[in-house]
């Protein structure tokens, strides 16, 4: 008998104008019920580093994770347009795949974007949000125009990295935090010529979809929101751009009425692979679910 994956079962689900989203679902506790958590991820990024929270959560509830269009087993967009509101578009249409709800979402960097928007669009199927050092427009750094020109360059040396087969090389820190068949998942379809295109063209429109979320911020009402910062010093940020970065975070959690900011103290960028424990914490506390030696053991809430 062939062992199931970590990840759970593979499915699709399609989008309102015909493309098919490639997702593995998790089915949680027996009898079922509850909030399923879907899990969204960053720029470019590829369903499998999220296999350690996911298992962790599965035991509390149904979870999805899932490719956006032309990463991992997701065929590409063939409109060719990546910008915010089409990529929050695709994640309302595989909630509307999964059912009724209610979801909680879990996004990670530019993923925090996506939950957001996708969640203001049809607020009464949402339990709560967990952003997990997300991408904010609240964050003056990131539309400064030396952010473009890194942008640029990341993705030149992206693609001739990826052209050589040594991309997945600069991750190896990420595929060795999870279990082997999302490792090798990760390995296969993450690091390709045809991810990194993808990259490009979510990137294409990152300034013009932060500027107009700063004239339209969605409109979240009283949907729980958890924002997680990381603290420890990541690769090619300031002190100075860290400390901008958590103080928009911050700024996010205040504009709920029930916010929370926490932050992670063993984790960079990547806390899903480096302390994916404290997302499991969030997120089980918004389903309802809070581990008392966990409460005892509160990572710090920063109100």
């Amino acid at each position: 008998m062939q062992r199931q994956h970590s990840q759970g079962t593979p499915g699709t689900a399609r989008t309102r104008d015909g493309r098919e989203l490639f997702f593995m679902e998790q089915p949680g506790p027996a009898g079922g019920g509850g909030a399923t958590v879907v899990f969204e991820g960053g720029l470019a990024s590829t369903r499998s580093y999220w296999a350690p929270v996911q298992q962790a959560v599965t035991g509390s509830a149904r979870t999805v994770v899932y490719d956006r269009s032309g990463l991992g087993r997701s065929a590409p967009d063939p409109s060719g347009l990546r910008n915010l509101n089409r990529l929050a578009d695709d994640l309302g249409d595989l909630l509307d795949h999964l059912g009724p709800g209610p979801f909680v979402l879990v996004g990670h960097s530019w993923g925090g974007l996506i939950v957001r928007v996708a969640a203001a669009a049809r607020p009464e199927r949402i339990a709560g949000l967990v952003l997990v050092d997300p991408t904010d427009e609240a964050c003056d750094l990131l539309l400064e125009p030396s952010i473009r020109k890194l942008e640029k360059n990341r993705y030149r040396i992206s693609v001739l990295l990826a052209r050589l087969k040594l991309f997945g090389l600069f991750f190896r820190k990420v595929t060795n935090a999870l279990p082997p068949d999302a490792a090798a998942d990760m390995r296969a379809e993450a690091f390709t010529l045809a991810a990194v295109h993808t990259m490009g063209a979510e990137q294409a429109s990152v300034e013009a979809d932060l500027r107009t979320l700063l004239d339209h911020p969605p409109k979240l009402g009283d949907i729980p929101v958890t924002v997680i910062s990381a603290t420890r010093p990541t690769p090619g940020m300031s002190a100075e751009a860290r400390q901008s970065v958590n103080a928009s975070h911050a700024y996010r959690a205040r504009q709920s009425p029930h916010g929370r900011h926490v932050l992670a103290q063993q984790a960079d960028h990547m806390v899903p692979t480096d302390e994916p424990t404290i997302i499991v914490t969030e997120t089980e506390r918004l389903l309802g679910v809070e581990d008392p030696a966990a409460a005892a053991a509160d990572p710090s809430p920063e109100q």
